[in-house]
């Protein structure tokens, strides 16, 4: 095993879950572990202290005339359950052939971790960089990064810089080098329908009172229109429409649809009418479903009429879509389209604004040649469905923009068992960050 490789799996091996209080002090000890990495590349750097769990950061010595390139990446990893679905013990690397398995893996310590030895190397070989180089790597992704925003409003002037590069993004197959230029918003909220006081006989009293569970169904059924529209009112007024070019290279990527299938193991397709499975994933809004419960939840029949129900809703959105103004009338639809005899309650949850950059802009070109150089093939632009909330942070606070260089397969499993980072892309991110240093310099 290589160095590199070898140093990598140390990172792997801790548990650093931010989610659960259980792991606090694995979160600390793997920031450390971070810190101590930058020190010995001849980085300056420091764990800042915050609320919750520490942020990183370190840099090299500034040089004036030089563009300052800040990469961010964070070190906290998902929970991982359910354990008995691994393969592989989660939080002790495994190599099965390209691929190394572990919680983390991908999401994010493979691809900040690359970048840091990218850095490593060229000191190594030059004793000096490209450009000056920032990196913010955090300890509570994971959780919504609770911390970060307040820290970067603190900290501008520590975090000065001309663009900023994140490779937490995905990859449209082996070996096609992607940059994602979009990522879309969110909205959370959930609502409670309250029926009877209490559970009723469902014999005695159905039909006679509403069911809480029937009416939940029913409100998430006016959620959209038989054509995958979503019928609450207003929700399409700011939706800025796919470019024609945007269109255009969708199309000519492998089969949306197929890889679409593949990817899920959904039997079909459902969705916004007018749309291919891409332009609906990466560049339209969606509401969905995430969670829905009421009623009775244990093994056979219990007939009753529970006295509530609920669900949790998401609503991925686009730019120029505002997350509060979407919470506000998804909750004036919800109210509306509640009966009389129940009584319905709205909790709004978490939010995140939707992400776009220019990717034909001087920095986008750059990045662009960086993965042409790294992995030897033109690049493709395409949007991401999910949500970083903090790159939009990033460029309102910062006021600079970010290249999302992906570095992730569609079947490295983030967020599930067996996640998974191949050792060829492991190698490519390094390349990657040496090519971009040096495009950007110029």
């Amino acid at each position: 095993m290589s160095p590199h490789l070898a140093e990598f799996f140390d990172f792997l091996r801790f548990p650093s879950i931010s989610t659960d209080s259980r792991h606090r002090d694995d979160v600390r000890r793997c920031g450390e572990f971070l810190a101590n990495k930058c020190r010995s590349m001849g980085l300056g750097a420091e764990l800042h202290e915050t609320p919750g769990h520490p942020i990183l950061v370190a840099r090299s010595t500034p040089k004036p005339g030089r563009p300052t390139v800040l990469i961010y990446g964070h070190y906290d990893v998902q929970p991982v359950d359910p354990v008995s679905e691994w393969a592989t013990p989660p939080f002790e690397p495994t190599l099965v052939g390209d691929k190394i398995y572990a919680r983390g893996a991908t999401d994010n310590k493979g691809q900040h971790f690359a970048h840091l030895l990218g850095v490593e190397e060229t000191l190594k070989a030059h004793g000096d960089l490209p450009v000056n180089v920032i990196f913010l790597i955090e300890g509570e992704e994971e959780i919504g990064s609770p911390n970060l925003a307040p820290f970067l409003a603190t900290h501008r002037d520590l975090l000065k810089s001309d663009v900023c590069a994140v490779s937490d993004t995905g990859m449209i197959g082996p070996g096609i080098p992607t940059m994602t230029y979009g990522l879309r918003g969110i909205a959370c909220l959930e609502f409670k329908i309250h029926g009877p006081v209490r559970d009723l006989h469902s014999g005695v009293y159905g039909g006679a009172v509403p069911n809480p569970a029937t009416m939940v169904s029913r409100i998430i059924a006016s959620l959209h229109d038989d054509q995958g529209r979503i019928r609450i009112p207003g929700f399409y007024d700011r939706v800025v429409p796919l470019e024609s070019w945007e269109r255009e290279m969708w199309a000519s990527l492998p089969d949306g649809d197929a890889a679409t299938l593949e990817e899920t193991g959904a039997p079909g397709l459902w969705g916004e009418a007018g749309y291919t499975s891409l332009e609906r994933r990466w560049g339209r809004p969606t509401a969905e479903v995430n969670g829905i419960g009421g009623g009775y939840q244990g093994e056979g029949s219990k007939t009753v009429i529970g006295r509530e129900a609920m669900a949790k809703l998401s609503f991925r959105l686009v730019p120029d879509q505002n997350p509060q103004e979407i919470l506000e009338l998804a909750a004036a639809h919800l109210q509306s389209v509640c009966p009389p005899s129940c009584r319905i309650e709205v909790e709004l949850g978490h939010w995140g604004p939707a992400y776009v950059m220019d990717p034909h802009s001087p920095y986008g070109k750059a990045a662009q040649r960086a993965l042409t150089r790294a992995f030897s093939g033109e690049p493709r632009l395409i949007r991401e469905g999910g949500s970083i909330p903090i790159i939009q942070a990033i460029k309102d606070t910062l006021g600079v923009d970010s290249l999302l260089l992906g570095l992730a397969l569609p079947d490295c499993q983030i967020h599930s068992p067996n996640e998974n980072f191949t050792v060829t892309n492991f190698e490519a991110g390094i390349r990657l960050n040496q090519a971009l240093l040096e495009e950007l310099a110029g």
